[in-house]
């Protein structure tokens, strides 16, 4: 006798589970602010590192569980409503920092694009099980320093390779760590909820 639950349709991610029928443009709006929000908290828990312009944070890790919990379009909408509103002056960036002449800022920008993409790959399961979850966030975060090291450079006149060994090196520890929790947190949720899609 099988007492697994019947399993998600096609394309949902977390998000898409609470129920809101008649009311989804609120939930989906309370959703976007609620990403942008939790992105702005875990921004202020940030460890400065030495040499470098940019901090660790809880910030990257925030925006990949958002675009995975909330899928591409809300993933995109809570990391631009961050970027924006922290460009325009809400302290809310790491270590409670704003505005649009950070050296880091690139970083968040990387943040918006790795947000949905790795939400488009969360409903097609990126994040169902410990591989596909690995594999999402690896991109994740590599579209962020894709993005990130390269604006890094640019903003402060580093040559490439001292924007890499400032601003790409010092994390990788931090990022594998990331990643594994979210590889025990995102297909956890979806066991707990008795849904495999």
């Amino acid at each position: 006798m099988s007492t697994a639950a019947a399993p998600v349709r096609s394309g949902a991610v977390l998000a898409d589970l609470l129920p809101a029928a008649r009311h989804r443009y609120a939930v989906d709006a309370a959703l976007v602010l609620g990403g942008a929000a939790l992105t702005g908290i875990a921004a202020q828990i940030a460890v400065p590192v030495p040499g470098s312009p940019v901090p660790v944070t809880g910030q990257t890790f925030a925006a990949l569980l958002i675009g995975t919990a909330l899928g591409a379009r809300r993933g995109f909408l809570s990391l631009a409503l961050y970027a924006l509103v922290g460009m325009a002056g809400m302290p809310w960036f790491a270590e409670a920092s704003s505005g649009w002449s950070m050296p880091s800022l690139g970083y968040v920008f990387g943040m918006l694009l790795a947000a949905t993409i790795v939400g488009a790959l969360a409903r097609r399961g990126g994040d169902r099980s410990v591989l596909r979850t690995a594999g999402t966030m690896v991109l994740g975060s590599a579209i962020i320093y894709a993005i990130g090291v390269p604006y890094l450079a640019l903003s402060t006149g580093m040559s490439l390779s001292a924007a890499v060994a400032a601003g790409l090196t010092p994390f990788l520890i931090g990022d594998a760590l990331k990643a594994a929790l979210a590889m025990g947190v995102l297909p956890t949720t979806w066991k707990l909820l008795g849904r495999r899609g």
